[in-house]
């Protein structure tokens, strides 16, 4: 297909599509002459993931762009596919950083309580910094968010995981799409449903 038929395949507008092709976000297509090119399925799907990660997901084009590279690479494994939809979430770079960077992990209180957990996950992730933030926060306003307590969200949230993960695709490209978009999606989803649960148990336990 032309470019033009891409544009009314995608309902993305042509010049989107150039701009596409000049960021290196869509692989060019078939050279046809100096002027023209071909364009095929796998030209209408990465697009629409690209819409998919910068209009609903609302990341940047050298975000978005980053994320791309991680899942076209040969041999792009489940674990390298996750860790770059979220880093794409983070906006900061789509590669985890590896187990073997040699970096001092500062203390914390996040950290002791995911160790003791046994929680796989990266002793520098940022989102541990996250975690201690907004825990301090709820320790701030004496809301008695002890480890205790903290366990027992946990027990819950894990749930909540291993329903995304097992949702996940094989394929590279769905399964970015499913993570940035599940969690951009899913985690207002989950707030609401908290209060209703909240609800749900009161009224039930007779207020």
């Amino acid at each position: 297909m032309k470019i033009s038929e891409l544009s009314t395949a995608t309902d993305v507008p042509v010049a989107t599509l150039k701009y596409y092709l000049r960021e290196d976000l869509l692989p060019a297509g078939e050279q046809l002459s100096r002027t023209s090119a071909a364009y095929g399925e796998e030209h209408v799907e990465r697009v629409r993931l690209i819409r998919a990660l910068t209009s609903v997901g609302g990341l940047s084009v050298a975000t978005t762009r980053r994320v791309l590279e991680v899942i076209t690479q040969p041999g792009a494994g489940r674990v390298d596919v996750l860790g770059a939809a979220q880093r794409a979430l983070l906006g900061e770079d789509a590669v985890v950083v590896p187990p073997c960077v040699d970096r001092e992990v500062p203390p914390s209180r996040a950290r002791s309580w995911l160790t003791d957990m046994g929680w796989q996950v990266h002793p520098l992730d940022p989102v541990i910094d996250d975690l201690d933030a907004a825990w301090d926060a709820c320790e701030a306003a004496g809301l008695g968010l002890d480890e205790e307590r903290m366990t027992a969200y946990a027990d819950g949230v894990l749930r909540i995981a291993r329903a995304d993960v097992d949702s996940v695709p094989q394929d590279p490209a769905a399964a970015v799409r499913q993570v940035v978009l599940g969690t951009v999606l899913v985690d207002p989803v989950l707030a609401p449903l908290r209060r209703l649960a909240q609800q749900h148990l009161t009224v039930g336990e007779g207020g």
